[in-house]
């Protein structure tokens, strides 16, 4: 399950790698990644709960998406506020390893990976800057 979610978030960075970055998606899409960022901070909540604190699998995760997006100083801090949120929020809930907190990191894997899945299904118009005028190189070596 937790295959299929990484899966899905490495299709969207893949996705939105390159001169894009996330100002450049709508906001539907900025709150698609919002959403994740939470569901990022939700399994690593849980995934710390049974693999102690020094795991750091997600956490991981969530500073690559970040990476790739390349978010302004807003969205950055808004992108990290819910992935803290999510961590918290569960933390709380299912401080130990136990069935419930598994259940809990399977629906976490899910709606992540459900999140990821839109996002990577998206395009993405990049703007093109035209090359300076007094540029001497011609074609696509101008950009």
């Amino acid at each position: 399950m937790f295959r299929l979610f990484i899966y899905g978030i490495i299709a969207a960075a893949a996705l939105a790698g390159g001169p894009a970055s996330a100002q450049d998606r709508p906001a539907d899409q900025r709150q698609r990644l919002l959403e994740l960022a939470y569901a990022l901070g939700e399994s690593h909540a849980l995934r710390q709960a049974c693999e102690g604190e020094g795991d750091q699998y997600w956490r991981a995760r969530m500073m690559r998406l970040v990476q790739v997006e390349r978010p302004g100083p807003t969205l950055e801090t808004q992108l990290r506020e819910r992935f803290n949120a999510g961590f918290v929020a569960l933390r709380g809930q299912y401080p130990a390893c136990d069935e419930a907190s598994r259940k809990a990191e399977a629906q976490a894997a899910r709606h992540g990976q459900a999140l990821a899945l839109k996002l990577s299904q998206s395009t993405i118009q990049v703007r093109r800057e035209a090359p300076a005028p007094d540029s001497v190189a011609e074609g696509e070596a101008a950009r």
